[in-house]
């Protein structure tokens, strides 16, 4: 599950919202037999959609200064002072409440059949969990700003791995945002040379940008699985989201023990308690978060939903310059404003080509 995602929130957001689009068809295709049209979770309207806008902006916005906040903050004072270096139990304390959740929303929701091979389950664990982990461990090597703009161009690898393996088409528009995209990334991403040169400047890309595209990688992987998941089993929304996060948590729980950081974090968590309390609330944040989105897509649709989360990540950028001072560059701007001007243009005009029937 990011907006993934599912990931930031960007890795959960777009797996949820991406099971939500799933959700929105197959009732759709229900109420058309019956009624002619297909309005879940209630009327639409303007107040609705204020209030879901506001609540993904909120929830969004909170987890990302807690993310930023309990990996990049410092603990202790002196020479005692401390980092926090525990991503997999913070990934951990994630997924245990991404699938409390998820079991939560099967039991108010109508029950989904579900006959999808458990193996599968346990392959899109794998690249989601990776895709999570990566993205995390990220932020200890680049700016909140960076790693949130890097997220943001998710749909090039699935788009890519979708023409390469898929055989997906894509209009000529969505190859057009792509290029915006990719140059707006460019631009950010550019290194300018310095009047006393630093060592990593003789690389292009540093730890936290390959961890990035190491992550967006596990995305697309992690797509191609949902959607066999969708196309051959038809795999409910709640049930992927509990059945993948249920298998995270088990590679998770294997990995803290094996590598020992299970005890590490427990010994910091003495010294530091209240990191326990940002955790649990980072990790609620996003599961509150997953609600809306999918209230917005199934009532406004996944456009809609689009739009929001994409103005949403915009403003956490902003957030996160003024709250915790990332400064960014004019040159920075403008590739941040290529991006979502990008990824607003390709929500709109860049879907992709149905096969006649």
């Amino acid at each position: 599950m990011e907006e993934n995602k599912s990931g930031e929130g960007t890795d959960v957001e777009a797996a949820v919202s991406a099971h939500a689009e799933v959700a929105e068809r197959k009732e759709a295709e229900k109420t058309s037999e019956t009624a002619g049209q297909g309005i879940i979770m209630g009327e639409p309207s303007t107040k609705k959609l204020v209030v879901c806008a506001a609540g993904i902006f909120i929830c969004y916005f909170y987890y990302g200064v807690l993310q930023e906040k309990i990996t990049k903050g410092e603990y202790g004072e002196g020479e005692k002072q401390e980092k926090f270096h525990f991503t997999l139990c913070l990934v951990m304390v994630q997924c245990i409440i991404n699938a409390a959740y998820a079991k939560i929303a099967m039991s108010f929701f109508p029950k989904e059949r579900d006959s999808t091979n458990k193996g599968l389950y346990a392959a899109c664990a794998f690249t989601y969990l990776g895709a999570m982990l990566a993205s995390n461990h990220a932020l200890q090597h680049v700016t909140y700003p960076t790693q949130v703009l890097g997220k943001s161009i998710k749909p090039i690898p699935v788009m890519i791995l979708g023409v390469l393996f898929a055989a997906k088409r894509y209009p000529l528009a969505k190859y057009l945002c792509v290029l915006l995209i990719v140059m707006g990334v460019g631009l950010f991403m550019y290194k300018e040379k310095r009047s006393s040169p630093q060592p990593e400047d003789h690389h292009i890309l540093g730890t936290g940008e390959v961890l990035l595209l190491v992550s967006l990688t596990l995305d697309g992987l992690t797509g191609a699985s949902q959607d066999r998941m969708r196309s051959q089993y038809k795999t409910g929304a709640n049930n992927m989201m509990f059945f993948v996060n249920l298998c995270s948590v088990i590679y998770l729980s294997i990995g803290v023990v094996i590598t020992g950081e299970l005890f590490e974090f427990v010994a910091f968590a003495n010294r530091y308690p209240y990191v326990l309390f940002n955790m649990i609330s980072f990790s609620l944040a996003s599961a509150v978060g997953q609600m809306f989105i999918f209230i917005t897509v199934t009532t406004f649709g996944p456009l809609t939903c689009s739009i929001v989360t994409t103005t949403r990540k915009f403003f956490t950028i902003l957030g996160s310059v003024i709250i915790f001072q990332n400064p960014m560059s004019g040159r920075q701007w403008l590739g941040t404003s290529l991006v979502f001007v990008g990824l607003g243009l390709d929500s709109v005009y860049g879907k992709e080509k149905k096969k006649g029937r």
